[in-house]
């Protein structure tokens, strides 16, 4: 297989930024929801990258919630991720939706979440995803995946009372940068990007593809 050889022409759309929103998160939520409608699978999915010294790690995360200020997601306080953002709070967020050939890239600085807020999402989750949550070391070495079935049968057979854990909860990534990215024919891509520049205040520009 040659990898060269795969390509694909971009012609679903494109980007005016003169016709975009002042506020990007309008921008965001707009595409989102096309995402949805669209039957975009898992729309919700990005990838969040954070780093430790000067050595970045990325994974796959499923966004939560979408407010005026930010983006919510959950995750184990005491996983890689948990603890990479314990020493620097800054982080990106990519969604790239294939079939509507979209990117959007989002920077900003992470900070937890009300324990009330994580509280409420926590006992909104499905009972078989706590217990997950409860009984699993994220990113912890383990002997085998039959260790994590004894600790949630273990778990189970004790009638122990389903609470979220402490190193479990929320962040919140407000953004100071974010880029759209329509792809195009011939490799001109859109790329409109949005930097904060004040309280509540966003300049846009247009980068080169």
């Amino acid at each position: 297989m040659k990898l060269h050889d795969l390509r694909q022409q971009y012609k679903k759309g494109s980007l005016n930024e003169d016709n975009m929103p002042a506020d990007p998160i309008l921008f965001f939520k707009e595409w989102f929801k096309e995402a949805m409608q669209y039957h975009q699978f898992e729309a919700n999915a990005c990838v969040l990258s954070t780093t430790a010294g000067n050595r970045p790690s990325s994974r796959v995360i499923l966004l939560k919630e979408i407010d005026s200020d930010g983006f919510v997601f959950f995750t184990n306080y005491l996983s890689r991720k948990g603890k990479e953002l314990s020493d620097n709070s800054f982080a990106s967020l990519n969604f790239f939706w294939a079939d509507l050939e979209r990117q959007v890239r989002i920077e900003g600085k992470v900070s937890k979440i009300d324990q009330v807020e994580s509280d409420r999402y926590f006992i909104s989750r499905p009972i078989e995803s706590q217990i997950s949550a409860i009984i699993s070391p994220q990113s912890s070495v383990i002997e085998s995946k039959m260790e994590l079935l004894k600790r949630k049968n273990s778990f189970i057979n004790n009638d122990v009372n389903l609470q979220r854990p402490e190193n479990w909860g929320g962040y919140h990534l407000i953004p100071d940068y974010f880029e759209f990215w329509q792809g195009g024919a011939d490799r001109l891509h859109d790329r409109i990007i949005y930097k904060i520049i004040g309280v509540a205040q966003w300049k846009k520009n247009r980068l080169a593809p």
